[in-house]
């Protein structure tokens, strides 16, 4: 591993560390209690989100279709959690197995038609926000239970339930990448496919599963956002997709496959979060944030081309 390597593997660490540092030392309320749970909070549903798409990208596909599949999830579940009508178990199901559903669409017609993932997951993008539009009727879905509502607004013990959430499934998403089979075919599979096929892997059933998990986290991340805003809307979730690409990319996931990490893609979202947070601590205008997140992401796949040439 030459120093490019090593600087692409660690320099987000380092990177992070040092914003913070400079932060704390710039504004005294960055590093208070209230503060810190508040990033938490904000970046807890691009971080489901990139956790998701980090299995899809390190298989080498990806996935456009994240903030659609936010707006159609948070729009059923919503249409099923109104006060009086059936127990919190049956919008949160219905919402994960619309995600689960859409995701295992996209990992079908990927595996079967052998269309790149960047043209089916663009036509899902364009369908699922239809379809969020013709559940909803173009409206707001609204009076939902205070149950549902707690998912996104209550707390546990002073810690926002987002983050309690995001932490379960950063634990379980790092469990699944690191210790089991199917962590390892999905490295495998981004590494070198044919490879992976030639030693009898089933490529077709690994990005499969790869694709529904992703919808399953984008339901998750709906279903949070839809109970935080206490309406489905339609229209939410635009643009989510990018965030989330650019917190996986950020965070050492190689846009080539094969390579990345959850603890890399969660500090990429906090860096994310961070960043928007400093701006508003500091009375900055949020425009730069576009700016400064596309200098990031652009040096983090540089780095990552330089460090592969050796």
């Amino acid at each position: 591993m030459n120093k490019f390597s090593k600087l692409a593997q660690y320099g987000i660490f380092l990177a992070f560390a040092l914003i913070c540092l400079v932060l704390a030392l710039s504004t005294p309320k960055f590093f208070t209690v209230s503060n810190l749970l508040i990033i938490g909070n904000q970046v807890s549903i691009n971080a489901l989100l990139a956790f998701g798409v980090t299995f899809v990208i390190i298989t080498g596909g990806i996935d456009l279709s994240l903030g659609s599949m936010v707006a159609v999830t948070g729009v059923a579940a919503a249409s099923f959690a109104h006060p009086d009508t059936y127990p919190l178990i049956v919008p949160l199901l219905v919402g994960l197995g619309a995600g689960s559903a859409m995701g295992a669409f996209n990992g079908l017609v990927i595996t079967q038609s052998k269309v790149p993932p960047f043209i089916v997951t663009l036509g899902t993008m364009t369908i699922g926000r239809g379809l969020a539009l013709i559940l909803s009727k173009g409206r707001p879905v609204s009076n939902l239970s205070d149950e549902f509502n707690f998912i996104g607004g209550g707390n546990i013990a002073g810690i926002p339930f987002p983050i309690v959430i995001l932490l379960i499934a950063f634990a379980v998403c790092s469990v699944v990448l690191n210790k089991t089979i199917l962590g390892r075919y999905m490295y495998a599979v981004g590494g070198n496919e044919p490879a992976a096929r030639a030693s009898g892997i089933r490529v077709s059933r690994v990005k499969m599963w790869v694709y529904t998990i992703c919808g399953l986290l984008s339901a998750l991340g709906g279903i949070l956002l839809t109970s935080r805003i206490t309406t489905g809307q339609p229209n939410a979730g635009a643009g989510f997709e990018l965030d989330a690409i650019a917190a996986a990319i950020i965070g050492g996931t190689s846009t080539s496959g094969g390579t990345g990490t959850m603890t890399g893609t969660l500090i990429g979202a906090l860096l994310i979060g961070v960043i928007s947070n400093s701006l508003d601590l500091l009375n900055v205008t949020s425009y730069y944030q576009q700016v400064v997140m596309g200098v990031i992401i652009i040096g983090a796949v540089v780095l990552d081309g330089v460090g592969k040439k050796d």
